[in-house]
């Protein structure tokens, strides 16, 4: 909606200021909406100013129902507030609150705002799976009577959730990441609905494991996690199995019919064609005569390994990944039973492919079952674009036909074996062509 503009300069013969702010006055240049501010960086390499490298998008296409935004018009100048600091830069458009919104708070917004990713915000906002976790919750506490419910990762969602849907249950929420940060935005978001934090407390302190005494001597009815760990975004799906862990370290203040929410998880795996992920990670040989293959290994490199070597997992939102193609059903890789304790879990399946093609590795992601009749189920597959899936990229990509149909030189089907090593929480994935 408006031409590039510039926000700041650095110059990097000189040490740049720590902190810096300016105001830009845009103009737009069309009708439309805006949503958000897209920004990116124009290096300048040499002294004389000819040569530039820059990361500016090639397009931006954004799909049409996603909010009303800004409304603005062409002609119109709009005010962007910009600050930075020595490690992050921040925006600001210059929006009236309306006049309308009379509610006053006893904090300042800065003092417990919650740093979340753009992709939990929209987990957040998604009505549906707000629909999933409402229903999980209310069925589960059902007839139950005084519960003691036990948050043991950090969504502050289920612990308002349980303390609201019941009104004589006492919700203990561990916090294992968010800590203060997370009991001080519970507080105010408490203070600003005309909630009681009478039913729901933080533990001061971080401890390895809860006690008796710790729950004054009653017995957890329910443990409940989304499963969400603040220091667990942007990581491999089956590192949320944090979750069992932490169940299994519980199991000692377990009540015999606690209910545990997630009750399952359930790891999903497809073969997919991904030529531009698997591009970008191949291996580095000689590059302009310098040989790099020795930061092969830091950088994750799997394309094109030497045998005996495999690539690791990588964490990547699929959808983001250029080309794909899914040339497998989706099948299940293994089965956690979180009424259990943690155990290892070994599966074998074996695949046929539906699409022929470059097959370039295998896509895995857990779908968690909230609930015991496997009726409300929460999916982080490749569809859903606001997770991560786990990608296993293949040393060399390998031809695949539709079964039935494959030539001599293409594989109809494949044998996927998985091993989950809870003492690890490794996954160990192997594979055969058939």
């Amino acid at each position: 909606l408006s031409e590039p503009f510039e926000i700041f300069e650095f110059d990097f013969w000189k040490r740049p200021e720590s902190n810096g702010e300016t105001k830009v006055q845009v103009k737009v240049i069309d009708d439309g909406n805006i949503h958000a501010i897209v920004s990116w960086w124009v290096l300048q390499l040499d002294r004389e100013g000819t040569v530039f490298y820059s990361t500016a998008p090639r397009w931006i296409n954004s799909p049409a129902n996603i909010g009303k935004g800004m409304s603005v018009s062409r002609g119109e100048e709009v005010l962007l507030e910009a600050s930075h600091t020595e490690t992050s830069v921040s925006y600001n458009l210059n929006v009236q609150v309306p006049k309308t919104d009379t509610r006053q708070h006893d904090h300042n917004i800065r003092d417990f705002q919650l740093l979340l990713s753009p992709e939990r915000i929209a987990i957040y906002g998604d009505s549906k799976w707000r629909s999933s976790v409402l229903a999980a919750v209310r069925n589960a506490l059902q007839g139950r009577v005084n519960p003691l419910c036990v948050v043991v990762d950090d969504s502050i969602f289920l612990t308002l959730l349980a303390a609201n849907l019941s009104k004589t249950s006492h919700v203990l929420s561990l916090f294992p990441g968010l800590r203060e940060k997370g009991a001080q935005y519970l507080e105010t978001v408490v203070k600003a609905n005309g909630f009681s934090m009478d039913r729901v407390e933080v533990p001061e302190k971080r401890k390895p494991c809860l006690t008796l005494h710790d729950t004054r001597g009653k017995k957890v009815d329910m443990l409940i996690g989304e499963p969400y760990y603040y220091a667990n975004e942007g990581r491999l799906p089956w590192q949320n199995l944090r979750f069992w862990k932490d169940r299994t370290l519980l199991d000692p203040v377990l009540s015999e019919d606690a209910l545990i929410m997630p009750c399952k998880g359930i790891l999903k795996a497809c073969a997919m064609s991904l030529p531009d992920l698997w591009s970008s990670r191949c291996c580095l040989g000689d590059v302009e005569g310098f040989d790099h293959s020795i930061v092969n290994t830091t950088l994750g490199a799997c394309g094109e390994l030497p045998a005996p070597k495999e690539g690791p997992f990588l964490p990547f939102s699929i959808w983001q990944c250029g080309e794909i193609k899914e040339l497998s059903e989706i099948f299940t890789v293994l089965e956690f039973d979180f009424s259990k304790p943690i155990s290892s879990c070994h599966g074998t399946a074996q695949v046929k492919f539906t699409e022929g093609g470059i097959c370039h590795g295998f896509v895995l992601w857990v779908d968690w079952i909230m609930d015991t009749d496997n009726s409300i189920v929460i999916s982080t597959g490749p569809e859903h674009r606001y997770w991560k899936q786990g990608v296993k990229l293949l040393s060399k990509p390998v031809a695949v036909g539709i079964n039935g149909c494959n030539s001599n030189s293409e594989y109809g089907s494949t044998i996927v074996e998985a091993l989950f090593e809870p003492s690890s929480s490794e996954l160990i994935l192997k594979h055969a062509f058939l």
